[in-house]
């Protein structure tokens, strides 16, 4: 059944809630419902929280108060609390630098350090090795590091860096200019530079980029869509500068600019969906109109242009990408010449970087990174042989260089930054984070399961050396599945506060997801999106039946695009699992694209506007799908309220209707962070914060931690 049903416990006034803020216990506030009912294609669907939207509503923000406060009282019983915290701040203030990249010369990487909220950007002049100065700290930001860095581009001499600046995690951003030798700053102040693509001009006198339109330029709500592209060159006035692209095929149409390995040329990538682009290219000097490279083709491209020939990295006609070349004055598809065929099955070819006039390429096989070098010409140089299965974070080098970087970590490999000599054909490790952590300790395990339809699907299991597969371990499990990302093999500083105290880690390579190239993906999305919930139960089944764990000592968690993961597995499964940590979650998919920046996810799940859509999309929405008098997983919900990529009233609206509805004695908590958003640039402070809340709700809820008061119900410390 799609519809609801209320019991008593869904009443309340607002007296009770201040109430409760004073005074916060193992009862969550009540919470009044309404009779909203909307009809969809001829289906009535209850919205009984429909009030819950309206966040800037006074008795909204203080309902959202008393479920804090409600948490809060959750959290605050654990003394062991403390001691995770500490844990976590311990390992958080090992100092870790990112891999340099290096731009005519100069080589720039971040470095964290201590309990700072932020990493700091450093420079180095003339060497790897050289002594560093600091660009940017972005710790002088704000006095509560609640405003960040969210990207920077630097110019191709290497004497500008132009970066954009937000606050409060809502990745609205600003964007400025600073002269890296003086460390003075340019008067050109940009706003509404969101996700700000930058391409320089050889020159670095001027710059194409995106912005979203300025308040009054478009209808009211729509100021976080219709991105153009524009041209501004230094010390001119960002209102007066020219548009380069604008004519855009609907509001939601994404476009992307990006400069050639020699910034001799603009590339321009158009897109209404996640699974494929259009891709134009034209002289970076403006000279000429864009001519297209791919219009129309059902797929991903991308391309470079080194010494008049175009390199084109695409997954049109190989699933798992090939590497293409082409005539710039013949550039399309017709007349593409395949120079590094599609791999076989298991392997994809994830990108391609010119360095030193050649191609290295990062590849990935059975979800973990590989590097292999290609000369132009296709010939095969080289593999870097790195250190375990793990992954590379980011290739950098110049095209006309004679060495790259590259950060590598894993599960239980501490990341390291990396310089591979393209002369010598040397790797050397340049740099590793020194943590007390003892790799020999940890096991690594990739397994593969069967899916509810047959399909294989692979996950990796991180344990303690040794783990009995009793069926006892409190196991926490861990997916995404969506929008062709690739979850793979990473370095987690807080995953060891788990696995010390006994804990099972795994990550499911889902379905939606890009690990094993486009097909892996679309078989995840769309009508086909019910394939990813099915893989994640499916790997929870695998857990149970191989011996890790049980389902009362099994745990999912899962954030974003995930949360809509862990919500509809917990209403489709509720008696596989005993604890679920939903973050910044989708879960009302009948209205999620009316919020934010969400109709640019249409392309990916659908919208509940199209007859048929609405079918797919109502046959798995988790809100729709929680059944009055079922006994629910301990769920703790944590969402923001700068969150400006999913509203935080997907959060509200499923944990006040799974407090109404569950029947057992566990709890649904909602957390909600304020002066953050998403995730981006979220300061180190409110990140240990929560983290330390996630890890004591889970040790609790499994059996590994008691708590200290007996005003809630305790999770039982038994098999």
């Amino acid at each position: 059944m799609n519809c609801f049903e209320w019991n008593p416990r869904g009443s309340w006034c607002l007296v009770a809630v201040l109430a409760v803020v004073a005074g916060a216990g193992a009862q969550p506030p009540a919470t009044r419902t309404v009779g909203h009912v909307d009809e969809l294609h001829g289906v009535k669907v209850a919205d009984p929280y429909r009030w819950l939207e309206n966040e800037t509503d006074p008795e909204v923000l203080q309902w959202v108060e008393a479920q804090n406060a409600h948490s809060r009282s959750y959290f605050d019983r654990f003394a062991e609390r403390k001691a995770i915290l500490s844990r976590l701040k311990e390992l958080s203030s090992v100092a870790s630098s990112s891999a340099p990249s290096v731009v005519n010369g100069r080589y720039f990487f971040s470095r964290h350090e201590g309990l700072k909220n932020h990493s700091v950007l450093y420079v180095r002049k003339g060497s790897h090795t050289a002594e560093p100065t600091v660009l940017l700290d972005p710790n002088t930001f704000s006095a509560d590091g609640t405003v960040a860095l969210d990207w920077r581009s630097i110019s191709p001499d290497g004497s500008l860096i132009a970066y954009g600046k937000s606050s409060s995690g809502d990745e609205k951003s600003t964007l400025y200019i600073k002269d890296v030798q003086t460390g003075k700053y340019l008067p050109d102040t940009i706003p509404h530079t969101r996700y700000c693509g930058i391409a320089w001009r050889k020159d670095s006198r001027s710059f194409v980029y995106t912005r979203y339109p300025a308040p009054g330029e478009v209808a009211e709500g729509d100021e976080d869509y219709y991105r153009k592209v524009y041209e501004h060159r230094l010390g001119g006035d960002w209102k007066k500068d020219r548009l380069i692209v604008g004519d855009l095929s609907t509001k939601e149409e994404m476009l992307g600019p990006y400069a050639n390995s020699t910034n001799e040329w603009l590339l321009l990538s158009r897109s209404v969906d996640w699974s494929k682009n259009d891709l134009y290219f034209r002289a970076a000097d403006g000279r000429e109109s864009f001519r297209p490279i791919a219009v129309g083709l059902d797929g991903k491209v991308n391309a470079d242009l080194i010494d008049g020939k175009l390199y084109i990295h695409t997954n049109v006609g190989a699933a798992r990408y090939r590497i293409v070349t082409a005539d710039p004055k013949q550039p399309g598809p017709e007349h593409w010449k395949t120079l590094i065929p599609e791999p076989g099955p298991g392997g994809v070819i994830t990108s391609f970087t010119v360095i030193d006039r050649k191609l290295v390429v990062s590849m990935r096989d059975d979800a973990h990174s590989r590097i292999v070098i290609h000369g132009l010409d296709g010939k095969l140089i080289d593999e870097v042989k790195l250190p375990t299965l793990g992954s590379v974070g980011g290739v950098s080098g110049e095209w006309d260089g004679g060495e790259f970087f590259f950060g590598f970590s894993s599960f239980a490999y501490p990341p390291a930054n990396f310089r591979y000599d393209m002369r010598t054909r040397k790797l050397e490790c340049i740099d590793r984070m020194e943590i007390d952590v003892d790799p020999k300790r940890y096991e690594t395990k990739q397994v593969w399961f069967t899916s509810r339809d047959g399909t294989k699907v692979p996950m990796f299991v991180v344990s303690k050396t040794g783990i009995e597969l009793n069926g006892k371990n409190p196991t926490l499990l861990y997916g995404y599945g969506g929008f062709d990302i690739s979850i793979t093999p990473r370095f987690r500083k807080g995953l060891f506060v788990w696995l010390d105290r006994g804990g099972v880690y795994a990550s499911a390579n889902l379905r939606g997801g890009g690990e094993f190239g486009k097909k892996w993906h679309l078989e995840g999305r769309r009508d086909k999106k019910q394939n990813v919930f099915d893989d994640f139960i499916a790997a929870g089944e695998a857990l149970v039946e191989r011996g890790y764990t049980n389902p009362r000592k099994l745990a999912i968690y899962g954030g974003s695009n995930g949360g809509l993961l862990v919500g509809a597995c917990m209403v489709q499964r509720p008696n596989l699992f005993r604890a679920v940590v939903c973050a910044v979650p989708l879960l009302d998919m009948l209205r999620y694209h009316n919020f934010s920046i969400a109709r640019l996810w249409i392309p990916e799940y659908g919208s509940a506007d199209d007859p048929e859509q609405f079918k797919w999309l109502h046959a798995y929405s988790p809100y729709h799908h929680v059944k009055p008098a079922t006994s629910y997983p301990a769920t703790l919900f944590m969402t923001a309220m700068s969150d400006s990529r999913v509203n935080p009233l997907h959060a509200w609206k499923m944990s006040a209707l799974l407090q109404s509805q569950t029947t057992s004695d566990r709890p649904i908590l909602l957390r909600t962070e304020t002066k953050a958003g998403h995730g981006a640039g979220k300061p180190l402070s409110k990140r240990l914060e929560a983290d330390a809340d996630r890890w004591t709700f889970l040790m609790n809820e499994l059996g590994m931690i008691a708590a200290s008061t007996s005003d809630w119900p305790q999770a039982a410390i038994s098999p």
